[in-house]
């Protein structure tokens, strides 16, 4: 079975476009005539998608095209088309994304059994999106640099002024933002502001997780915010004799450990309902949520109940997020505009 990626460049880590699956001679595939492709916009991990798709075809026969990007850029970008977005599925790594095509009516109800293979709280409000993987925020250390007894017991600590020349972050990554909002949530948006021109004071600046967490593997910094995901995926490229940096979890209820949630909606202006549907159960279908687990190229956590997360990390159940729901985590929107008052961005 063919299978097709074309970089883009221009829209930065984790981009692949004009990704296509061809269906022909896949098991379970309709003898008569080809079955129509479904259209997938992704912002997740293209490792993760991959898999995804490539299983979802085979069982089914549906071809998958694909076209990837940043999460933020994807979503403004299915803004921008309305009803005439060729899309039939969003698929994307954070909730508030999510969130704003949601408010903006874009989105389709989601199956009740689908929603019910999850639990509740991991999905829209309203039904319109579901929960499908997740992942949580941590500190990258190198032990060389610093004693983990002198890692912060706050997220806000890291805008004091002892933190300057200390850590290391990636404001312009669409993982930062949600970490953004969850402080505004909880602390108010002036206090968020203060946070992130502290930050700005202290901290090296990066592209992506990616580049944060390879500053400090090498000893370039001594701490930087990431999502785990990133840390065990560099772990997996360098192996484990080779990371000196380790992986610091805030105190139980901290913002610094806040979970993100990965999901996915159906489009309202789908002309594939059916199978855009039916790839949603799929994601959370058990079979693929255990076979997300057991993966070596996915470290995030499948949210279907009873299942196990890959055993390199840290159990789902001892993770203590704080209390902050997809709801009230927001859209994004204010995220961006205190990064740019800030002048992160």
């Amino acid at each position: 079975m063919p299978f097709i990626l074309v970089r883009d460049g221009r829209l930065g880590r984790r981009s692949f476009l004009g990704a296509t699956l061809a269906a022909a001679g896949a098991v379970g595939a309709p003898a008569a005539r080809a079955a129509a492709p479904l259209t997938l916009y992704s912002a997740q991990h293209p490792q993760v998608v991959d898999l995804l798709i490539r299983r979802f075809t085979k069982e089914t026969g549906i071809p998958v095209r694909l076209h990837a990007g940043e999460g933020p850029e994807i979503a403004s970008q299915i803004v921008a088309e309305g009803s005439a977005s060729p899309a039939d599925v969003f698929f994307t790594e954070n909730s508030p994304e999510l969130m704003l095509l949601d408010e903006k009516g874009l989105l389709a109800p989601v199956d009740p059994a689908t929603l019910a293979a999850v639990p509740r709280r991991y999905s829209a409000p309203d039904g319109n999106w579901v929960g499908v993987l997740a992942r949580e925020n941590v500190l990258a250390y190198d032990p060389s640099l610093i004693q983990k007894s002198a890692l912060p017991q706050s997220l806000m600590d890291l805008a004091r002024p002892h933190w300057k020349g200390k850590i290391a972050i990636a404001p312009t990554d669409a993982d930062f933002l949600p970490l953004v909002d969850a402080v505004a949530a909880v602390q108010g948006e002036a206090a968020a502001l203060a946070w992130l021109k502290g930050l700005k004071r202290n901290a090296a600046l990066y592209d992506d997780d990616e580049g944060v967490v390879a500053a400090v593997n090498r000893g370039a910094v001594a701490t930087g915010i990431i999502n785990n995901y990133y840390w065990y995926r560099l772990r997996t490229e360098l192996g484990a004799a080779k990371m000196r940096s380790r992986l610091y979890y805030f105190p139980p209820g901290n913002i610094g450990g806040l979970v993100n949630i990965s999901g996915a909606a159906v489009l309202k202006s789908s002309r594939h309902s059916a199978e855009a549907e039916r790839f949603l159960a799929f994601l959370v279908s058990r079979p693929v949520q255990e076979m997300l687990g057991r993966s070596d190229v996915d470290f995030e956590y499948p949210l279907a109940p009873g299942v196990a997360a890959n055993p390199a990390l840290k159990p789902f159940p001892e993770l203590d997020p704080p209390k902050i729901s997809v709801a009230e985590l927001g859209d994004d929107r204010p995220a961006a505009r205190l990064l740019r008052e800030a002048g992160l961005i």
